[in-house]
């Protein structure tokens, strides 16, 4: 979904597909008087931004490149051990050309080595991965390697099957807790997260849900408590040209403008990096600070967090309390599929993508989480090369998606739940317009389409394929403007109604399929619906979910929006059409019918809250319960 601080776009590189990953040195050297320079140094040739005669040629463009301070990120890798290097920071970033990469089964066990130094772990990274233009990872395994041979290296395997199911049952009376949600994302993000705060406070739980200014009024209209976390709506809104369109780092990345882990431009790094350590440096004041409006106090008694809020973890090692971590996908390691910011093909990688994106994530915040836990937290620095975000055994993880759309894969243990989509009933007070009602009463329920604030590089040319298309079909349709710039129509069309917004959960019961760019949300909306439904995905976690929904029969395979087309289009219109595949969408909406999400990420939450006994509250918690400090190296 981002932008991976650590890593940049080369400025050759916008125009291809993909691009290799290069090591460079930045390193100080004595340059009289005692002064001491930074000198950047790579493999191709290039020191100090000066072509260096080693046999090969160096053109000038490579030269300035290198010269360019402001392209390099992130503006410190600290806190290293000296035993990891002396040389002082490390970067990746995107080279012109591309080379065959051959992944070993030795360079798996480097990768799970937590040991390998920073320097050494970049040069494998940047010989076995390529960063996509989407913003994904995407890696090969030989074909003659066994992915025995992998798996082996991971310190995560579960070879016991874990079938285990939330008890359905009301959960045992709890004291009330004060609980803090630490939320880092969009819209579709935070919804999830009011709907589980709502049902923690019918217990009697007083919950603060910490997120982005701009959500404020959701918060607070919906009845939680809310404080807002670290960094400026509208600098991120800036980034995108708009000040209604907030760009949000989802998993820590400018998700909207740059379509995944990489800045679309080097002025934009470092604005990137401090709304991340805002948000980072944020944390600890959202768990303990009075309420801003009220002035009541807060300390909280245990967290509720997704990945994308990075310093989570370290807050909750300094304060004591137990965390529980949510998220709308698959972020612990599993040999069923790959991690959904990767691009691996053979199952034989589907574990260790998980380990390489967790690697790269790591090597651009570990920084700013050393800071947090030196200055912040008062707690040693992490000494070694690990981040284990997702992948720590001892800390609980719940996941918000339907089990009969991807089912819990056998792998995971019993920390680990998968509880259902949480879904936030906003049908019941929302009054359509009566424009749109009439328009739907006057014909066959209409098809959607429509990609949310996502941009759209020519909205003209896909609004008139959109078009082209459900004539082509005989449809009706439905076109969501967004922030994209759909819908511009030469002139006004009967079959078509352009829509400005509208709650998925009253809309899609009146469609036949929908259309759209396969956010988890927006996913799971079209699914309880019984909408076939269609994946056009941007980036990040999105080709996932449209490989979910075309595996599990509801929907055609995914049209990544770079291969949008008009016969494409046409074919998976006809293809959710099928009436075969009405009934398999029809089928899947019962069953979810049956889930309650809510209740599940409520009862996952109970079912792993330490236990303490009554005579021992002040006592401190288990090391068994909490380990982050294990986690990341840290004695």
């Amino acid at each position: 979904m981002a932008d991976l601080p650590g890593i940049r776009r080369s400025s050759s590189s916008s125009s291809t597909s993909s691009s290799d990953l290069s090591v460079r040195v930045e390193r100080e050297v004595e340059v009289g008087s005692g002064r001491r320079s930074k000198e950047m140094e790579d493999g191709r040739g290039v020191y100090n931004g000066r072509p260096v005669d080693n046999g090969s040629n160096s053109s000038s463009g490579v030269s300035s490149r290198v010269l360019s301070k402001v392209n390099t990120l992130p503006e410190e890798i600290s806190h290293v051990d000296k035993s990891e290097s002396s040389s002082g920071q490390f970067k990746l970033e995107r080279s012109r050309t591309e080379r065959q990469r051959h992944l070993r089964p030795e360079d798996a066990a480097q990768i799970f080595d937590d040991k390998i130094p920073v320097k050494e772990k970049l040069k494998l990274l940047n010989r076995i991965a390529t960063v996509k233009d989407d913003g994904t990872v995407e890696f090969e395994v030989p074909g003659d390697v066994e992915p025995e041979a992998l798996v082996a290296q991971s310190k995560h395997v579960h070879n016991v099957v874990d079938d285990d199911q939330i008890d359905t049952t009301d959960p045992q009376y709890i004291p009330p807790l004060q609980i803090v949600m630490l939320i880092v994302g969009t819209r579709g993000d935070v919804q999830p997260f009011i709907a589980i705060g709502k049902r923690l406070q019918d217990y009697g739980h007083r919950v603060r849900l910490a997120t982005h200014s701009n959500f404020k009024e959701f918060v607070l209209t919906s009845g939680l408590e809310f404080y807002p976390l670290g960094g400026d709506p509208k600098v991120l809104a800036g980034l995108n040209g708009g000040p209604e369109n907030l760009v949000v780092f989802e998993i820590g990345f400018d998700m909207v403008k740059n379509k995944g882990f990489l800045p679309s431009g080097p002025s934009e790094i470092p604005i990137q990096r401090n709304q991340i350590k805002e948000i980072i440096n944020s944390l600890p004041l959202a768990c303990r600070e009075p309420d801003m409006d009220s002035g009541v106090p807060f300390k909280a008694d245990a967290i509720i967090a997704n990945p994308p809020a990075y310093g989570h973890t370290h807050v909750a090692e300094a304060l004591k309390i137990p965390i529980h971590i949510f998220f709308t996908m698959p972020w612990t390691p599993t040999s069923e599929f790959p991690h959904p910011l990767s691009r691996v093909k053979q199952p034989a990688g589907y574990r260790l993508s998980y380990q390489i994106v967790d690697t790269l994530i790591w090597l651009g915040i570990r920084d700013m989480i050393n800071d947090l836990r030196k200055k912040k937290l008062k707690l040693r620095p992490v000494t070694y090369l690990s981040g284990s975000h997702g992948s720590n055994d001892d800390v609980p993880h719940a996941y918000i998606w339907s089990p009969h759309l991807v089912p819990k894969p056998k792998d995971w243990g019993p920390k680990i739940d998968v509880v259902g989509f949480c879904f936030l009933d906003l049908a019941s007070n929302y009054e359509p317009p009566e424009s749109l009602v009439k328009w739907l009463e006057g014909g066959d329920k209409p098809i959607y389409i429509g990609f949310g604030s996502l941009p759209v590089e020519e909205p003209e040319k896909m609004t008139q394929i959109i078009v082209e298309a459900l004539e082509k079909t005989g449809q009706r349709g439905i076109i969501n403007k967004g922030w994209g710039g759909l819908g511009n129509l030469a002139e006004p069309k009967d079959t078509i109604y352009l829509l400005d917004n509208c709650p998925h959960d009253w809309l899609f019961l009146h469609c036949k399929a929908v259309v759209h760019h396969g956010g988890a949300g927006t996913t799971a909306a079209g699914l309880k619906a019984a909408c076939p439904t269609t994946i056009v995905p941007f980036f990040g976690d999105q080709p996932f979910w449209g490989d979910r929904v075309h595996a599990r029969g509801v929907g055609p395979a995914p049209i990544p929006v770079d291969e949008f087309s008009l016969p494409k289009l046409v074919d998976a219109i006809n293809f959710m059409l099928d009436s075969k595949v009405k009934d398999r969408a029809l089928e899947l909406a019962k069953a979810m019918e049956n889930e309650d999400g809510v209740a599940g990420a409520v009862k996952a939450f109970f079912k792993h809250l330490p236990r303490k006994n009554a005579e021992a509250d002040s006592e401190p918690m288990p090391s068994h319960l909490f380990s982050i400090r294990r986690c990341f190296g840290c004695s």
